[in-house]
């Protein structure tokens, strides 16, 4: 078998995967091995993942309902709780109608399957999600990549009344968002529909945490098809598709992952609800976050390597080399900061990064502990 020769070609190269075990982490701290890190490596944004509005709302539905759904949502697996959450999105968001999901990947996945056929297209973005990518190499639509956020690139690839246009609402590895107005318009003119992967700006961004298209002030209905997460800045885990009732109750119908898997367990779904509502009211979290993003941004204005141009909780260091990228996480962790170390295939080759992640649970002296080891950091790597 080749994956012997695979995985050692990986190891050399400084792109294999490892798997780290921990004991526990939240969006301030992980701790692991007895030691406690400043951790930014989650997504947890707003810090949420161990709010006590979440675990009581769990636990109070773990006992009542039990701790896990039973069957899938089609057959009795939709329970109170699963329906009250549904309700809720859709008034917070503006959206007819929802469902929920296990996680984003299996939602990306059951939209583009479920929806395009060989007669359609389906053009997306080249930095989009690995699951929005997979899903069109799944699918038997022919797909296009444009260039990222590039809306000249995609205007001559259209084709109009074909197909589906999807891009992100931020980007997960480079912590940019889309062009949303671009692609609206561009989908207005072409008569094509668009959809929004929106998991790293839903609870950050926007009026109450609305997410990308209320920062960027466009409308909820010039967007057919919406996916959100649960774990980023809510805290907890879990996705749903949103948009009008006729495309719910297609997927309903037709989305294989939602038909044929088991549903959220009951006590997941009440500690979603719990942070929605928490979400709604947190711009006082929303501000703190900023101030921690421009006091990271400030700090590393004087540091050898770029800081990709991004407003979000997603700040890139690039780096470039894939060893000296692992080399840096590796320094940084032995002074207390865990660090995501990004490399290919998950970003282009050539542009491997140190992927910090800042929350509103952070204070600022930890942004400040974080400047200090970078450059700590970075001399050390120097000096080898």
């Amino acid at each position: 078998m080749p994956f012997n020769l695979s995985l050692a070609e990986r190891d050399a190269a400084g792109l294999k995967r490892s798997l780290p075990v921990i004991d526990r982490v939240s969006g301030r701290q992980l701790f692991s091995h007895g030691k406690t890190y400043l951790n930014f490596a989650g997504n947890d944004y707003l810090g949420l993942s161990q709010a006590p509005e979440l675990i009581t709302a769990s636990d109070a539905a773990a006992r009542e309902f039990g701790v896990g759904a039973v069957a899938s949502p089609l057959v009795v697996g939709h329970q109170a709780v699963h329906r009250q959450l549904e309700a809720e999105l859709t008034d917070w968001l503006g959206l007819e109608a929802v469902m929920l999901f296990s996680s984003g990947f299996s939602a990306n996945q059951a939209v583009i399957k479920a929806l395009l056929g060989k007669e359609h297209s389906l053009w997306q973005d080249r930095l989009n999600h690995a699951s929005l990518q997979e899903a069109g190499l799944l699918s038997p639509a022919r797909m296009q990549r444009f260039a990222h956020n590039d809306m000249a690139v995609l205007a001559g690839k259209l084709k109009p009344h074909s197909g589906l246009i999807v891009s992100e609402g931020v980007f997960s590895m480079d912590g940019d968002q889309g062009d949303w107005h671009g692609l609206t318009r561009l989908a207005g003119q072409s008569g094509n529909w668009l959809m929004i992967d929106d998991a790293h700006g839903l609870g950050v961004l926007g009026t109450q945490g609305c997410g990308t298209l209320s920062e960027q002030g466009i409308a909820s209905h010039k967007v057919q098809i919406t996916m959100g997460t649960f774990g980023k800045a809510l805290g907890v885990s879990g996705a749903f598709i949103g948009g009008s009732r006729a495309l719910i109750d297609y997927l309903h119908n037709h989305a294989r992952s939602y038909v044929y898997s088991t549903h959220l367990p009951p006590p997941q779904a009440a500690a979603i609800l719990a942070a929605v509502r928490l979400v709604q009211q947190a711009d006082d979290q929303r501000e703190q976050l900023q101030q921690r993003i421009a006091q990271f941004r400030h700090g590393t204005a004087q540091l050898p390597f770029s800081l990709l141009p991004s407003n979000t909780a997603i700040q890139p260091l690039l780096v470039g080399d894939e060893q000296a990228t692992l080399q840096l996480a590796a320094q940084l962790r032995e002074q207390g900061c865990w660090v995501g170390a990004i490399r290919p295939p998950t970003v282009p080759k050539g542009s491997a990064r140190l992927r910090i992640t800042l929350s509103a649970a952070h204070t600022a002296a930890d942004i400040t502990a974080l400047l200090t080891a970078l450059e700590k950091a970075i001399k050390h790597s120097r000096k080898r």
